[in-house]
């Protein structure tokens, strides 16, 4: 599955499909995506792909803007087991212009979550 739509309940919450949710067993990582969309990870894909690419010289201005950019708002999260569902953080819909509906689509290791 690459694509899938949902409506957030009235807290906020996402419920990934029940065929995708073992992707997300080592947890959910959210953060701001590169334009008006957020980005939703895997702990396991955060720690093993973005950690290391966020890493270098702390001179370099590129490295600094792409660790501002994900660590702004990024919320750690364990998947609602029985639901399948995460909570998206109020600040992190108002940055992608999410309301109720969200369409999300398979971008390689990782998921961008946008307004339906």
């Amino acid at each position: 599955m690459d694509y899938f739509e949902r409506k957030l309940d009235d807290k906020r919450r996402l419920t990934i499909p029940t065929e995708l949710r073992e992707e997300f067993q080592s947890g959910v990582i959210l953060t701001r995506g590169f334009g008006d969309y957020l980005h939703l990870y895997s702990k396991e894909v955060w720690e093993r792909e973005v950690e290391p690419a966020l890493t270098g010289s702390i001179l370099d201005e590129h490295v600094a803007d792409l660790n501002v950019k994900f660590r702004s708002g990024k919320t750690e999260a364990e998947l609602d087991q029985k639901q399948g569902r995460v909570t998206i953080e109020q600040h992190l819909l108002e940055y992608a212009g999410i309301g109720k509906a969200v369409s999300a689509v398979r971008a390689g290791a990782y998921w961008r979550l946008m307004a339906a």
